[in-house]
């Protein structure tokens, strides 16, 4: 019953995933995912044409929490399938991270591919690491919005945006610039396990599609009211503010797109007319000789 709802309509759900859940399991033994929630609190709206009843539209790790669209039918699927692929998603998370990060911004840029190191196999790395296979080109904007502690241990509270999707992005990336993600019991190698989760947290979602707009918000659970084990600084960057600005890049984005297309069909329209023309004048040389010969 533990199913938190951002948003519903006829095509789309919204809910804010818990921490330490699957979206989904072929485990017997895994009994609760968000799929199995879903069933419970949704029974008619389970498909029974899908393997798990309902389509996710993305992927949230076990240990992140947050903001996971799913479609309710084939055309929705599609429609957000699109977006994703089109890159007009706007996702964004709030993490805390080991130590001081000594910039206020930060593009993280390291190709990442699977670890084929024996006992390593389920994890990601970066293009440098022995054993890379298969790097693929991976970016992450970090901004930082407050410096602080955890326990008594030096943190920072940063918000990230993936521009692209592989798998594990924002935690392999956090820990090839040096600040790992508090709580990420794999990729500190087992050794960060005091904190009673992983603070990895996904909470904004805006997915622009025809005819329906999906625009979600989920709460800040890195707070001292919330965790008291966190002691934070004064603000360096604004959260709403930074929210506000990628929400207009998304927009501006969308806008360039738009026109980029509406040149390219211009183009395509105006060769056509060419072409066209071109036909017509050799039907007109065609008929001018046979006219002539008569």
């Amino acid at each position: 019953n533990n199913l938190c709802i951002l948003y519903q309509s006829t095509n789309f759900l919204v809910v804010n995933k818990h921490w330490d859940i699957r979206i989904d399991s072929k485990m017997w033994y895994e009994k609760l995912t968000v799929q199995s929630q879903l069933k419970h609190r949704f029974p008619e709206l389970a498909d029974p044409d899908t393997y798990y009843g309902f389509r996710f539209c993305h992927q949230l790790d076990f240990s992140t929490s947050g903001a996971l669209c799913i479609a309710l039918n084939k055309m929705a699927a599609a429609k957000a399938y699109r977006c994703f692929r089109d890159r007009l998603v706007t996702k964004v998370y709030l993490a805390l991270v080991r130590g001081h990060v000594s910039v206020n911004r930060m593009m993280m840029d390291h190709a990442i591919g699977k670890n084929t190191t024996e006992g390593m196999t389920h994890m990601m790395c970066t293009e440098e690491t022995q054993g890379c296979q298969n790097p693929k080109p991976s970016q992450t904007e970090m901004a930082v919005l407050a410096r602080g502690f955890y326990s008594g241990d030096p943190v920072t509270k940063v918000i990230l945006q993936p521009l692209t999707g592989r798998t594990h992005q924002l935690r392999v990336h956090c820990r090839a610039v040096g600040h790992p993600i508090v709580g990420d019991f794999t990729y500190s190698l087992k050794t960060d396990s005091s904190p009673y989760r992983m603070m990895l947290h996904a909470h904004q979602l805006q997915i622009p599609m025809d005819g329906e707009l999906i625009d979600v918000t989920t709460a800040d659970p890195f707070t001292h009211l919330v965790d008291s084990n966190l002691e934070l600084g004064l603000c360096v960057n604004s959260l709403p503010d930074i929210i506000k600005g990628l929400k207009d890049k998304c927009v501006i984005e969308q806008c360039d797109k738009n026109n980029i297309l509406r040149v390219q069909a211009e183009k395509i329209q105006v060769e056509k007319t060419s072409e066209e023309t071109k036909e017509e004048r050799e039907k007109c040389l065609q008929w001018l000789n046979e006219w002539a010969m008569s």
